[in-house]
């Protein structure tokens, strides 16, 4: 059990520490959590990059704290910019911050940071944390505050907010030191590690200012804190630390890392759809719908949906599994309607349909079933209060009745951006 505690040697300080697990429970929470990451995300289809990733990640694993874990490195297909490590070895880097990195030795800085959250176990105390405060959210909200569910993260409250955090500043900064230091038993160049961090701050700043300009909370790597690197003395020592370290060749290998990742698919993925101009395209499942104008859209694995600019209406998109009977039962089933309740049949794009309103979560809200070929899609509009769902109805209902099947031109206008490796040259502009 999880609640019961016991004294075990921490493998980086050597000191005992209080844990609620032990080692094979620890890989246990993590390869149980490691199924739900890959069902949130997806893996990013590139075996190429992900052997070159793997690779890398485990050469600075066996010069760690607790080389003998059996760890996996996978990238992870998400727009998104960061990183994260479970309990007991599962790390995961997106190829969302990879874009906005400039080296094999910075990639190896963000996967050192995330094993020194491993061999240190941070995670294990986070959890134990947790577990003493009783509060109910899943380990893998706790370690990736990217994971909500569907449209919640835009409406998450203080608190929740506030525990899904991070590490805290003395934990990211160990986590900083252990990957320098892995860095340099490996022959990379420690002082990777204050370029990506630098990098990476300099990416939540630009962030801050586009989220400003959105209306909606900014986007960072956990493991940033407000000071920037070049004025983080603390940072800076520990990396000079791992710059003792007897063997370090300094490598950075910038040509090769560049050339893994050319032509990486960057922002939305085919997979997941993708968002042009506030239309949502999905070539495989052969669909489109219109948001409104300025609407805040966020492409999940699971669902798409979009906020208004007064975060006080949604619209969500989903699958709702095969197009068996009528749309009027599938609406009654997911939902769970009685013989009763009033639900129409509609007819979107020349596509059956049908729509119910009714209150959730004390929300006025309005769920249309489209069939679309051999599936079944949910359109959920909801608003904050009756006065909320008046205001924005036309709006909505706009979005809703836009829903129809891809056509051959929206096909190619749904075609991913891509990262490109161009090497300067005199005269060259852009």
């Amino acid at each position: 059990m999880l609640a019961i505690g016991s004294c075990a040697v921490n493998p980086v300080s050597g000191t005992p520490d209080f844990v609620t697990m032990s080692e094979s429970q620890e890989v246990s929470i993590g390869r149980s959590e490691d199924k739900k990451v890959r069902e949130q995300y997806g893996i990013y289809d590139d075996p190429a990059l992900q052997r070159y990733v793997n690779d890398i990640g485990q050469r600075l694993a066996g010069t760690s704290h607790r080389s003998g874990l059996q760890y996996q490195f996978l990238v992870v297909d998400s727009p998104q910019v960061n990183a994260f490590a479970l309990p007991g070895g599962y790390i995961y880097i997106t190829r969302g911050i990879l874009a906005y990195l400039n080296s094999e030795a910075e990639l190896a800085a963000v996967l050192g940071h995330e094993i020194g959250h491993v061999t240190a176990r941070h995670s294990v105390q986070q959890i134990s944390a947790t577990t003493a405060a009783n509060v109910g959210v899943s380990l893998l909200q706790i370690f990736v505050p990217q994971i909500r569910n569907a449209g919640g993260d835009m409406l998450i409250n203080a608190l929740g907010s506030a525990l899904l955090s991070g590490y805290g500043r003395e934990h990211e900064l160990e986590a900083d030191r252990l990957g320098a230091e892995y860095l340099a038993r490996t022959g990379y160049d420690p002082q990777a590690m204050i370029r990506v961090v630098g990098v990476l701050k300099d990416q939540e700043l630009f962030d801050a200012e586009v989220a400003k300009a959105e209306g909606r909370e900014p986007r960072a790597y956990h493991g940033l804190f407000a000071s920037h690197p070049d004025n983080d003395t603390r940072l800076q020592e520990v990396v000079r630390e791992a710059g003792r370290i007897k063997g370090t060749e300094n490598r950075i290998n910038r040509e090769e890392f560049m050339q893994r990742v050319d032509r990486m698919v960057f922002a939305d993925s085919p997979a997941q759809g993708i968002v042009r101009d506030n239309i949502f395209y999905h070539t495989d499942l052969g669909l489109t719908l219109r948001f409104p104008a300025g609407w805040r859209v966020q492409n999940n694995a699971g669902n798409v949906a979009a906020q208004s600019p007064d975060r006080n209406a949604l619209i969500d998109l989903r699958s709702a599994g095969p197009a068996t009977g009528a749309p009027a039962d599938t609406l009654r089933k997911i939902l769970k309607l009685g013989a009763g309740s009033t639900v129409s049949p509609l007819t979107i794009a020349g596509l059956r349909a049908a729509v119910t309103d009714l209150t959730l979560a004390g929300k006025p809200t309005r769920i249309a079933v489209v069939f679309l070929g051999k599936s079944a899609y949910a359109i959920g509009l909801q608003a904050n209060s009756a006065a909320a769902f008046q205001q924005h109805e036309s709006a909505m209902s706009e979005s809703l009745h836009s829903f129809h099947a891809i056509t051959a031109q929206e096909r190619g206008l749904a075609k991913p951006m891509r990262v490109r490796i161009i090497t300067a040259r005199a005269g060259l502009t852009f």
